[in-house]
């Protein structure tokens, strides 16, 4: 009899990969506990946004190293770990983990097999960038999911390309796709317990709830989804052009409602930084007063669930356009005509480029036209978004390494970046969560707080920090570029 995964953490650092992390977690284990642990750091999600990803779990509450480290290796807690940070925090944690487990604390064993949970990893959606960097920060768990066949041969041959052991490179499809939910799979629990400290308060307060995903009442009209992102494209001029192809959309189409999907309200952050916040830019335009600035009528700002906003623009016959917003995988596997912008150049930096071959480029002035893009279906089902059940096999890996677990013990966790192969690179991203280069905590850093003696104080002092870096990157640094061009 196969072993039940009963407990599972979820360890996220943005609001995307927490909506990965924690989906990846139901997927894997349908009926298991799901504690959400929100490592505090720069882009930790506030109330908001958490509410907005709309997913809930049995537990929510922000950590510090320490105390992941703490509540992941105490004996018997957890299962299975699913560590959705940046690939710098997921390389931390391996070595934290490791150390903790096999060389000291309560749950040492020393070295040989120990009763450790399962560790698993992987990427929130398209990986079009610092593919080797990521990938190697990652190696030494026990799974490193790969979203489509076309990832999981991508990874595998940087893993053999370096020597290191490409088996837990295990192929299944990103967790928030659309579709009939996996043989045995059950909704996410119905609320939210353990209250989150910090950012992560309730997500039952007022100003938690989020602006309606509808974008206004649904009347049936055409709808076009503009998803925009935090930092593609990233400078000002860039952004108010894809702005006001936007407006200029709805105004050449007066019988269609165009929505401006926004990732966050200025102040959050979210996986990357947002200099330029649309909200801003659309005060720019003509006549722009109120809060969509000089957009006409038919054109509006909206937050809320991506997933409801495209059931809108199917049940419409609609669009969605992007730069290279995975909200593209979404609509692709709902069937929905999906348009992957062109305007500013099909290029690595904006991502788009990994959409050659799928049918869907196509610039503003071909959808002024009425041009709708129909999707390549060989490039969609090597992408992963098209079909189901994308989670059997790794279901299946991760149940067994559980039940390996459960018995006799997993071995020693063994990333490839170790003080032997890096010791110019691994003690610097260890430093940064405040590792030592043995992955044991530095004295006096977060890494050592394991919660007791912390305060109002501290918290303030947290917040204060973190207001003044959104300030920096949102006026000071564009005011200093600015003044650099002069």
């Amino acid at each position: 009899m196969p072993h039940t995964v009963r407990r599972i953490a979820v360890l996220a650092d943005s609001d995307t990969r927490w909506k990965w992390g924690a989906l990846t977690a139901r997927r894997l284990a349908p009926r298991a506990t799901i504690d959400g642990l929100l490592l505090r750091g720069r882009a930790t999600p506030t109330p908001r946004q958490l509410a907005e990803v709309g997913v809930t779990v049995e537990s929510l509450r922000e950590v510090t190293t320490g105390e992941f480290l703490a509540a992941a290796t105490e004996p018997g807690a957890y299962d299975v770990i699913v560590l959705a940070t940046v690939g710098g925090a997921v390389q931390a944690m391996l070595h934290g983990l490791g150390r903790a487990v096999t060389g000291t604390g309560p749950a040492a064993t020393g070295p040989g097999p120990a009763r450790r949970p399962v560790i698993v990893t992987g990427y929130v959606g398209v990986v079009y960038e610092k593919l080797t960097d990521g990938l190697l920060l990652r190696h030494g768990a026990d799974v490193v999911l790969a979203n489509s066949p076309y990832d999981a041969e991508r990874f595998r041959t940087v893993y053999e390309g370096v020597g290191a052991d490409p088996g837990g490179v295990v192929t299944c499809a990103l967790p928030f796709l659309a579709g009939p939910p996996a043989e045995g799979d059950m909704p996410v629990a119905a609320s939210v317990s353990g209250g989150a400290t910090g950012s992560a308060e309730s997500a039952e307060s007022a100003e938690s709830a989020p602006v309606s995903a509808s974008g206004g009442a649904d009347s049936g009209r055409f709808t076009v989804v503009f998803a925009v992102q935090p930092s593609v494209p990233a400078s000002r001029a860039d952004r108010a052009y894809l702005l006001r192809r936007a407006a200029a959309h709805a105004l050449r189409h007066p019988e269609r409602d165009v929505l401006i999907k926004l990732r966050s309200k200025p102040g959050e952050h979210t996986t990357h930084i947002e200099e330029e916040p649309y909200q801003k830019l659309v005060r720019k335009l003509p006549g722009g007063t109120g809060p969509d600035g000089g957009l006409p009528g038919n054109c509006r700002l909206v937050y809320g669930n991506m997933g409801e906003l495209l059931d809108r623009v199917r049940r419409t016959g609609g669009l969605l356009v992007t730069v290279s917003s995975t909200a593209a995988l979404e609509s692709l596997h709902r069937g929905v005509p999906t348009a992957v912008l062109t305007d500013l150049g099909v290029r690595e930096a904006l991502g788009n480029h990994y959409f050659t071959g799928s049918g869907c480029l196509a610039s503003w002035d071909e959808l002024d036209d009425g041009h709708l893009p129909e999707a390549d279906e060989k490039w969609a089902l090597r992408q992963g978004v098209r079909g189901d059940g994308g989670f059997a096999a790794a279901r299946e890996r991760v149940a067994a390494l559980a039940a390996r677990a459960a018995a006799d013990g997993l071995p020693p966790l063994m990333p490839y970046y170790t003080v032997r192969t890096a010791p110019g690179y691994l003690p610097g991203i260890l430093r940064r969560y405040g590792l030592a280069p043995d992955g044991t905590p530095l004295p006096g850093t977060a890494a050592q707080d394991t919660g007791r003696g912390r305060g109002l104080m501290r918290r303030v002092v947290r917040e204060a920090a973190r207001g003044a870096y959104r300030h920096g990157v949102q006026r000071v640094a564009p005011l200093i570029r600015k003044a650099g061009e002069l």
